[in-house]
C-alpha cells in the first residue's frame, strides 16, 4: 500500500520540480542544483576547475555560460546538462533545427564538388554529437547514407562500363533517386525532427565507442577521393566512355609519330572544360615547354571570337547585319586616308560597282566577294568578284572591310572594342588583338614542316580576321562562354550557328576551292556568322580553324550536347593528327577534314 502511495507522490514531485524549472534561467538552475548537493560556491569550483568568480557571474545572470562549462558544471553536480540549460527556450529550438537542418541539407553540395556529400556531414556531427543526442542520431544516419551513396555511384558507373542499355538506366537512375530521399528528409526533419534513410550500410552506429566507424569513414572517404580520378571517363558523342589516361596516352603517340612537338588540347562536356593538357614545347629546337599560359597566335580563332563581338553590337544597335556597310558612314570608304600599313586602304574600291552592296552578314559569312587577302590578286588591289551575298569565298577581307567600318561607327578600335565587350567580361588577361610586350615574356614560336621554329611577327595592327594573340587557358575560357550562351543572348547564338550559305567546293582552299560537289550534303556543309556549320546525328556542329605562320588550330563545338574540343599546336604539320584526335575524343566522324586538309600524317600518297 505504501508503495502504490509513493509513485504517484513521486511523479508529482518530478513534474512539479520540471514546470518550476522549465521557467527558470541557468542562473538560477545552478544556484538551486548547488545548494540541493549542499556546495557553496569554492567546493563546485574546487571539483569543476571553473573560476570562483565565473559561477557568482553565471548565478548572477551577468554572462551566459559555454556550453563546455556547462558540461563541467553538470558533471560536477551529478546531473545531465539539459537540468541546466532550459529546454523549452523557443530560440534554442530553432539553433536546434538549424542545425538539423544543416546536416541533411549539406549533402547537396556533393553535386557540384564530389565527397562533399559525405565530408560536411561529418564535419558537423563530430564537432555537434555531444551537444545534443538529435545531433549524434540524426549525424550517424546522414553519414551511414551518403557513404552509401558514394558506393553506390560507384557500382553504376561500372555498370555503365559494363552493362548494356540496362547500365546506362542504372547509372542514370542513381543520382535522381538519392537527390529525392534527400528532400524527403529535409522536409521530414523540419516538421517532425525525424528522418528515415533507406538501404543505409550501418558504418556508425549508435554506441559509445564508435572509433572504429569514425576511422572507416574517413578511410572510405580518402579511398574515394584517390581513387576517383583514376576510373574518372569523359562521354563522347555516342554516349561510350574514354578515360582521361587513354586521352593523354593516345595523344602523346599520335604526336610521337607525326612529329607534332607543340600542342594544347581542350575537351567540353556539359558545358564545361573535363579535359585541358598541354603538351611539347613552345621552341622546339631549344627545347623550352609549352603552358597553358604561353602566349599562342591564334590565326583565323580572330574570326570566331570577332563573330561573337559583332553580334554583341548589333544587340547594342550599333549596327545591323543586313543593312549596306557604306550607308553607315558620311564618305564613301575608299575617301578615307589610310591609318595602317595596308589593311585600311581601299582606294581601289573606287572603280568597284558592287562592293557597296556588301552587309556585315556577308563579311560573317564569306560571301563579300573579296579573295582572301589582297595579295591573292595579281596586283594586290582588292576587288569584289561575284555579287555580294551569292557565293561562298574564305575571306578575311571581308572580316576588315566590317571592322574598319565599326571603328569609324564607333570611335573605338578593334582592340579596345574587344577587350570592352569580350577579353575583360570573361577574363582572358592574355590575350588581345595586338601585340602587347607583356608577352614577351612567354609566347609560342611557330615551326614549319621540317620542325623549325619561325621568326615571331609581333603584329601591331588589330584585324578581325587574324591577328589574335591568346592562350590555350584564355581560348578555353572564350569556348566555355560560348557553350554557355555567355556575352550575347540565346538568339544571337542561334544566329551565328545558322547556315547562312550552304558550301558545295571541294576544298575549301587552293585550286579545287572552285570545284563542285555533293560529297558534303549528307551534313549541310555551310557557314554561319564566322563559325563553319554542319549536322551530325548529335545535332547541329559548330567549328572554326586556325592557320598561319607555323600555327593549325581547330575547335568544334556541339551546342545541343554541351560538347567540343580545341587544339591549338605551334607546328605546320598539326592539322595531320586532327582527323584521328577528332575520332578518339569525340567519336566525331562528321568533320569535313579533306574539305579543311586534315589529310593523316600516315595517309598514303
Amino acid at each position: 500500500m505504501s508503495w502504490c502511495c509513493h509513485e504517484p507522490r513521486d511523479t508529482f514531485v518530478h513534474e512539479s520540480k520540471s514546470k518550476i524549472m522549465s521557467n527558470t534561467s541557468i542562473g538560477e538552475r545552478l544556484k538551486y542544483q548547488r545548494k540541493m548537493k549542499g556546495y557553496s560556491q569554492e567546493e563546485l569550483a574546487h571539483r569543476t576547475n571553473v573560476t570562483v568568480r565565473t559561477i557568482q557571474r553565471i548565478e548572477k545572470e551577468e554572462v551566459a555560460p559555454h556550453l563546455n562549462t556547462v558540461k563541467l558544471l553538470a558533471v560536477a553536480l551529478e546531473i545531465e546538462v539539459d537540468e541546466l540549460v532550459p529546454l523549452e527556450n523557443p530560440k534554442e529550438e530553432t539553433i536546434k533545427k538549424k542545425w538539423l537542418l544543416l546536416m541533411h541539407a549539406t549533402p547537396l553540395a556533393g553535386l557540384f564538388l564530389p565527397l562533399l556529400n559525405v565530408l560536411i556531414p561529418l564535419f558537423l556531427w563530430i564537432h555537434k554529437r555531444e551537444d545534443n543526442p538529435l545531433y549524434n542520431e540524426h549525424g550517424i544516419k546522414v553519414i551511414n547514407f551518403q557513404i552509401t551513396v558514394l558506393i553506390l555511384a560507384v557500382l553504376s558507373f561500372i555498370s555503365l562500363l559494363t552493362i548494356e542499355k540496362w547500365g546506362f538506366v542504372i547509372f542514370i537512375s542513381v543520382v535522381p533517386i538519392c537527390i529525392g530521399i534527400i528532400i524527403f528528409n529535409i522536409i521530414y526533419v523540419v516538421q517532425k525532427n525525424k528522418c528515415y534513410y533507406p538501404f543505409s550500410i550501418p558504418f556508425l552506429r549508435l554506441k559509445k565507442n564508435q572509433t572504429f566507424g569514425l576511422l572507416l569513414v574517413i578511410g572510405l572517404s580518402i579511398f574515394c577521393s584517390c581513387s576517383g580520378p583514376k576510373q574518372e571517363g569523359i562521354e563522347r558523342l555516342d554516349g561510350s566512355i574514354i578515360t582521361k589516361d587513354s586521352i593523354t596516352k593516345k595523344i602523346d603517340q599520335l604526336m610521337a609519330d607525326s612529329e607534332v612537338y607543340g600542342m594544347a588540347i581542350s575537351i567540353f562536356d556539359d558545358n564545361q572544360p573535363v579535359y585541358q593538357r598541354v603538351f611539347g614545347y613552345k621552341d622546339y629546337p631549344n627545347k623550352i615547354v609549352l603552358t597553358d599560359s604561353t602566349n599562342i597566335y591564334g590565326a583565323s580563332f580572330s574570326k570566331a571570337v570577332f563573330g561573337v563581338l559583332v553580334m554583341k553590337l548589333v544587340e547594342d544597335s550599333v549596327i545591323d547585319l543586313d543593312t549596306p556597310l557604306e550607308s553607315y558612314l558620311p564618305k564613301k570608304i575608299y575617301e578615307y586616308e589610310p591609318q595602317t600599313r595596308w589593311h585600311d586602304d581601299f582606294s581601289s574600291l573606287k572603280e568597284d560597282s558592287m562592293y557597296h552592296k556588301i552587309t556585315a552578314r556577308m563579311c560573317l559569312d564569306h560571301t563579300t566577294g573579296f579573295k582572301n587577302y589582297r595579295w591573292f590578286e595579281e596586283d594586290n588591289k582588292l576587288r569584289v568578284h561575284h555579287t555580294p551575298g551569292t557565293k561562298y569565298g574564305y575571306s578575311g577581307e571581308g572580316f576588315i572591310y566590317l571592322q574598319v567600318v565599326l571603328e569609324k561607327l564607333t570611335g573605338k578600335g578593334l582592340e579596345e572594342l574587344a577587350q570592352e565587350n569580350i577579353f575583360e567580361p570573361l577574363g582572358m588577361e592574355n590575350s588581345a588583338y595586338e601585340w602587347k610586350t607583356r608577352f614577351d615574356q612567354d609566347f609560342a614560336l611557330g615551326h614549319n614542316e621540317k620542325g623549325e621554329s619561325l621568326k615571331k611577327d609581333k603584329d601591331n595592327e588589330p584585324r578581325g580576321g587574324g591577328t589574335l594573340e591568346t592562350t590555350a587557358k584564355d581560348y578555353t575560357k572564350f569556348l566555355t562562354a560560348v557553350l554557355n550562351q555567355k556575352l550575347i543572348s540565346k538568339e544571337s547564338y542561334d544566329e551565328i550557328f545558322s547556315p547562312h550559305i550552304r558550301i558545295r567546293s571541294e576544298k575549301q582552299f587552293g585550286e579545287k576551292a572552285n570545284t563542285i560537289t555533293d560529297k558534303y550534303d549528307p551534313i549541310h556543309l555551310g557557314y554561319g556568322l564566322g563559325w563553319g556549320y554542319f549536322e551530325t546525328p548529335y545535332g547541329k556542329a559548330v567549328f572554326k580553324e586556325g592557320h598561319g605562320s607555323g600555327f593549325v588550330h581547330h575547335s568544334v563545338l556541339f551546342p545541343e550536347t554541351g560538347k567540343g574540343i580545341m587544339i591549338m599546336t605551334n607546328f605546320e604539320r598539326g592539322n595531320s593528327i586532327f582527323k584521328e584526335l577528332l575520332e578518339v575524343t569525340l567519336k566525331d566522324v562528321y568533320t569535313p577534314w579533306e574539305w579543311e586538309n586534315y589529310i593523316p600524317y600516315n595517309a598514303v600518297e
